[in-house]
């Protein structure tokens, strides 16, 4: 089933945290350390969504990340596919295939002789357009409480602008 890799959850969790923080700037070791998370992924994480514009790099010895958009803007799929790409779901998929290493695949048509690949590429959209219809807003906001606990009792800078 479609699953997101740990970066990518790592990056989300970061985008949220940046979301609470709007204005200030902050480092990939503090988010590593305040959610418990490999310091290596969140960076690398930071850095894909920087080179996708989603968010701002300050050197520095106060250097760190914050939001270069505006977090009702920014998409869930955005992010995602800064990090990882668009998910694949199925080997059926021809370009799944010829990523595996099978090579150009030519003719052959696998798409239309895979048994399941219609019912779940179906399953696979409609996960993708969830992900491209929910902001980083919407999943900073209190009614995602999966990370709430965790980011403890800090609430989001309301933007004026």
């Amino acid at each position: 089933m479609l699953r997101l890799t740990k970066r990518a959850e790592y990056g989300l969790t970061a985008l949220v945290h940046l979301t609470d923080h709007v204005g200030e700037v902050v480092s990939a070791r503090k988010i590593s350390e305040q959610y418990k998370l490999p310091y290596r992924l969140v960076g690398e994480a930071l850095k894909d969504l920087c080179r996708a514009g989603h968010i701002r790099s300050m050197r520095g010895p106060s250097g760190g990340y914050q939001l270069a958009q505006r977090a009702g803007s920014l998409t869930v799929g955005e992010a995602i596919a800064a990090i990882e790409g668009a998910p694949t779901l199925s080997d059926c998929d021809a370009k799944a295939l010829v990523g595996l290493g099978f090579g150009a695949l030519g003719d052959l048509d696998v798409e239309s002789r895979c048994l399941i690949r219609s019912p779940l590429h179906r399953i696979q959209e409609d996960i993708w357009r969830q992900f491209e219809r929910t902001t980083i807003e919407e999943l900073a906001s209190p009614e995602f409480t999966l990370l709430r606990e965790e980011r403890g009792a800090h609430q989001p800078q309301k933007n004026s602008a």
